[in-house]
């Protein structure tokens, strides 16, 4: 049987074990689909990789840090298509770039690495919580006031690597990545999401290609996950509107109710966590092509409702407080 394409496809992605294992993920499933197709990774060190020992929020609001180079590369056609974890990408795509698939979703939650088993809300007083998200960082403050949180940056292993070491007595990371590297442990506290909302497109890949890629684009359809597609679409829909970014404590979180029943529960705080506003809202959204206006609507007027309750003021401190002692600190 011939190849699909003419050539070698060419998947642009991360070095970390993390973005290795995703973009192999999506080779396995493209050669599962395409089963003649040649493929082959390519490793991209971006900027995120490279400046390892400064807060994210410190440099500016980190729009595209880990995937300005991997674009870079596809408009340069050094790469085919390009691999992401969907919460690293920014919500307004470079013009001629476009999504061709967003995979199934793994599991959307934040787990708890802790050395006392209950979570947050059994540490004690003082106890050193390592994070690199001022998501995070402002619902456990919200949560637990006598927390002593601090910055964590590296690589899932890493991270929990100096975890297992005593550097922190708990750290908080996503649940997919843990899992997908077979680094779960089966003691580790498993957030609601109504107790730490997570980050919009938390637990997805996107597969990123060049718009005017029509052959590549009915390739990739087999992988497209419209469920995930509209969940995530909702929650970036929110994203866009209130202008958050990995600097700042937004976070939404959309899920099915039913097979037509989409429901999007989102959040806003200051770093500190002493404010934090909640909101959500319910749709029908019936899975077709239309319904993807629908949810991007579910993210405006969820959007709009936390602004009414005075969401804009808590975000404007937020981006002026880039830098934070540990702990509960007012910006």
């Amino acid at each position: 049987m011939s190849s699909p394409l003419a050539r070698p496809l060419v998947i642009g992605t991360r070095g970390s074990d993390l973005a290795l294992w995703q973009a192999r993920h999506v080779e396995t499933r493209l050669r599962h689909a395409h089963p003649s197709l040649e493929v082959r990774l390519e490793i991209i060190r971006t900027e995120g990789d490279v400046v390892t020992d400064r807060p994210l929020r410190s440099i500016g609001e980190g729009k595209g840090f880990f995937t300005k180079e991997l674009e870079a590369a596809l408009f340069d056609r050094t790469i085919d298509l390009a691999v992401h974890s969907l919460k690293d990408l920014p919500t307004t795509l470079p013009a001629g770039l476009a999504l061709a698939a967003i995979l199934e979703r793994e599991d959307a939650r934040d787990v708890w690495l802790g050395r006392e088993p209950g979570g947050p809300l059994a540490a004690s007083a003082g106890a050193r919580v390592g994070t690199s998200s001022p998501r995070r960082r402002a619902q456990l403050l919200a949560l637990n006031p006598a927390l002593r949180v601090e910055d964590q940056r590296g690589n899932v292993p890493t991270r929990v690597a100096h975890w297992r070491e005593g550097r922190w007595d708990a750290i908080v990371l996503a649940s997919a990545g843990l899992t997908r590297l077979g680094l779960l442990p089966p003691e580790a506290f498993v957030f609601p999401p109504e107790m730490m909302v997570p980050a919009p497109g938390q637990g997805a890949l996107a597969v990123e290609i060049r718009e005017d890629d029509p052959e590549l684009t009915a390739l990739l359809g087999p992988l497209d996950h419209p469920e995930t597609r509209l969940a995530t679409t909702a929650e970036r829909s929110l994203l866009r509107e209130l202008e958050g970014g990995c600097s700042v404590p937004v976070a939404a979180w959309a899920h099915f109710l039913t097979p037509e029943r989409l429901e999007l529960l989102a959040m806003v705080a200051s770093l500190d966590g002493r404010k934090l506003l909640r909101a959500g809202a319910e749709i029908v959204a019936p899975v077709h092509d239309t319904a993807a206006a629908a949810v991007t609507g579910l993210g405006r007027a969820v959007a709009d409702t936390l602004r009414a309750r005075g969401a804009e003021g808590i975000l404007r401190a937020a981006r002026k407080g880039t830098t934070l002692p540990p702990g509960r600190v007012t910006p």
